[in-house]
């Protein structure tokens, strides 16, 4: 387990990580929405994003260009979404915040336009 974590929480044992630096790290989601999915991680334990530093956010963006630059040599995708669940109404099931890097393809679905705004599908067209 990571110093000053949670020993319930998934995100603060150790696992294999794809890229990291000196707050955060990043992993390949276990149950991908695309093939390279990945997810940001702080080290620290903090529950949202809403609760993370400064320096902890620019870390994670960060994470997010170096994550973008390995997917596409990696996995050469058409497109990508970045988002992050805030709170059980917002979808977030773990409560260590993460942000997901998701590869899109051509085709990976029929209709895209709207991107994010599929979370609530009635509301992903306008």
């Amino acid at each position: 387990m990571k110093s000053g974590g949670d020993s319930r929480c998934p995100f603060c044992q150790d696992m294999p990580w794809a890229l990291h630096n000196e707050l955060g790290f990043a992993v390949y989601d276990r149950t991908p929405v695309n093939p390279g999915h990945l997810l940001l991680i702080p080290f620290r334990h903090v529950a949202d994003w809403f609760d993370c530093t400064p320096q902890e956010h620019q870390a994670l963006l960060e994470l997010a260009a170096q994550g973008r630059a390995l997917l596409l040599r990696e996995h050469r995708p058409d497109g990508f979404n970045l988002g992050v669940n805030c709170g059980r109404a917002a979808g977030q099931s773990i409560f260590h915040v993460h942000l997901h890097l998701i590869p899109r393809y051509d085709g990976d679905m029929a209709e895209p336009l709207g991107g994010v705004r599929g979370v609530i599908p009635a509301r992903q067209k306008y």
